[in-house]
């Protein structure tokens, strides 16, 4: 059964040695450098995706970062999603972005934000079958999208 777990000391080496495949890596970032963000910025949230004891994928979420820097628009959401090369597709994805979005909801949060890598090499169509979509605003160079309410 997939679960969610922190990165602890006994789990740094398995959350380091989950690889996107090799198609994939220009489209987001390693677990390192998302470990170092984590350190850098605490509205982060990183979590091993888990099946039983068996490391599957790392996400990393956010709570209320500062969107603009400016002290005006606040957003929570998921910041990074990856799946290990040779767990992928079977339903490791979807499992995160729900347990992301229960996890916001739990925190009395009621928009889950994402951003991905744009154009057909991208994620933007796991996204959008699971409800999201593109708000036509960008960060940085990835497209910013949220659910379809409804």
């Amino acid at each position: 059964m997939p679960h969610l777990a922190p990165v602890t000391p006994a789990t740094i080496d398995a959350a380091l040695a989950v690889r996107v495949r090799p198609d994939q890596e220009h489209a987001v970032a390693p677990v390192a450098k998302s470990l170092a963000e984590a350190y850098a910025y605490p509205e982060a949230w990183p979590r091993l995706i888990m099946d039983g004891e068996r490391v599957v994928g790392f996400l990393m979420a956010f709570v209320d970062i500062d969107w603009k820097d400016d002290g005006t628009d606040f957003r929570s959401g998921l910041w990074r999603l990856n799946i290990d090369a040779g767990e992928q597709g079977r339903g490791y994805g979807r499992f995160a972005v729900t347990a992301v979005g229960e996890e916001l909801r739990r925190r009395g949060k009621d928009l889950l934000t994402t951003t991905w890598h744009p154009g057909p090499d991208g994620p933007g169509a796991f996204y959008r079958r699971l409800g999201f979509r593109a708000t036509g605003e960008t960060s940085g160079d990835q497209t910013v999208g949220v659910p379809e309410l409804g």
